[in-house]
């Protein structure tokens, strides 16, 4: 079989636009497919629409120098990764399919014998074979691997990615890549195609492995947060200063804590325990629960706020709450970046907003507007101090860690001011 000598990748966000600048990087022709207008003519300018370090400048180059470039609409290739959302359907945390099924139906008018189709979405077990049903019903002149197997005319595979944001150009050629295909000569050709530019291992297995080693690695990741978030809950009941008791429980050479925050966020981690626990909701008690826990951080944080409104309404009876100014660190879900998916730092502030009469500030130095359905919050870029009667470190940014603690009342929910959350 031919070596890929175009690809097509599926949706330019977090994960698709670096995936497809990577391959581009290596001298494969690239198309790169989004729905939004302004993020493909942005591209094609050899700019980014995100913010992840050394990106720009691979975009930049592989769009000057030809090799990538990006459309609304799919084009024929020899593979096509599909990178996109993986949201909740409801309030029951059920996955929501439907971006993999609008990308499916982009991309099978341009399928032709041979090619090779990879999930890269993070999916709940069984989303791969559910993408290739789709695909044969709507391509019934071909074959694929669940009718055919290895005699199939297109392939198709499941490869999630697992890149730390802020890390992802070097972490998409280092890590090493989990390969699942719907057969075994479906798996080898994706982890051809990988090789590409990976250096890391490509370990091959089945779609379905594949899929729950993703999910298995975020929701042990969740549970250990939940457990640190439990911690920081117990502490402040208890009057403990929860980072000096897990530096010192880290002394033992068998343990090692992890730090709390104000909750949990990003598009895995967040997420990915759930797509567990749907599809085994009376095993998946643990990682349940764990969710639970995390889940529950940002509500706590917001009655640690009411108590201090609260105080300070009993030591200053002459100030009414509509004076009170609270002053809040940090949107984006980690430190450093501006992704603000499943931010609970962006759901505190956003409730805040919704329940609190004074001035609220907030400040994010890592995004260029104001996310929707703030309300009345001031978003601000500058890190200078602010005054004001509360002050919430939710975001532990490089900015925030190298500055003073302001003159107020302190909720510090990541350690930087080194008050108990």
């Amino acid at each position: 079989m031919s070596a890929f000598s175009k690809i097509c990748v599926i949706g330019l966000g977090y994960i698709g636009l670096p995936t497809a600048a990577v391959f581009a990087s290596r001298k494969v022709q690239v198309v790169g497919v989004d729905v939004k207008q302004s993020a493909v003519d942005t591209i094609n300018r050899g700019e980014i629409h995100i913010v992840e370090p050394d990106l720009d400048a691979v975009v930049h180059s592989t769009v000057s120098k030809g090799y990538l470039r990006a459309t609304l609409v799919p084009e024929t290739a020899d593979a096509f990764l599909i990178a996109v959302p993986t949201p909740f359907a409801g309030d029951n945390h059920d996955p929501d399919l439907s971006y993999i099924q609008r990308a499916t139906e982009a991309v099978a008018p341009v399928l032709k014998a041979g090619d090779l189709v990879v999930l890269e979405s993070t999916s709940p077990v069984g989303a791969t074979e559910q993408m290739a049903a789709w695909l044969a019903e709507l391509r019934p002149d071909l074959t694929f691997p669940q009718t055919a197997g290895e005699d199939a005319d297109i392939l198709v595979a499941h490869c999630p990615e697992r890149v730390l944001p802020g890390r992802v150009m070097e972490e998409l050629v280092t890590n090493d890549r989990v390969i699942g295909g719907m057969t075994r000569r479906c798996a080898e050709r994706a982890a051809e195609l990988y090789r590409i530019f990976v250096e890391g291992a490509c370990v091959i297995t089945t779609a379905r492995t594949a899929e729950m080693a993703k999910l298995t690695e975020n929701s042990f990741r969740d549970v250990n947060i939940a457990f640190a978030n439990e911690l920081s809950v117990i502490c402040a009941k208890m009057d403990i200063d929860v980072w000096e008791l897990i530096a010192l429980a880290n002394r033992h050479p068998r343990v090692n804590i992890l730090s709390p925050g104000p909750g949990v966020g990003g598009h895995c981690i967040a997420v990915d325990p759930w797509f567990i626990v749907s599809g085994a909701p009376e095993e998946a008690r643990l990682i349940r629960t764990a969710r639970e826990v995390n889940d529950d951080k940002p509500e706590w944080v917001l009655r640690k706020i009411d108590a201090a409104i609260a105080a300070i309404e009993t030591t200053s009876p002459g100030k009414p709450r509509s004076e009170i100014r609270i002053v809040c660190y940090g949107l984006a879900f980690k430190p450093d970046i501006d992704d603000l998916r499943e931010s609970p730092a962006l759901e505190i502030v956003r409730s805040l907003a919704a329940r609190h009469p004074g001035p609220i500030t907030a400040i994010e130095p890592n995004i260029d507007q104001a996310p929707s359905g703030l309300g009345k919050v001031e978003v601000v870029t500058d890190s200078a101090e602010i005054a004001g009667d509360i002050h919430v470190m939710l975001v532990d940014h490089k900015l925030f860690r190298n500055s003073a603690a302001p003159q107020g009342v302190l909720i510090d929910t990541r350690g930087v001011w080194r008050v108990s959350a």
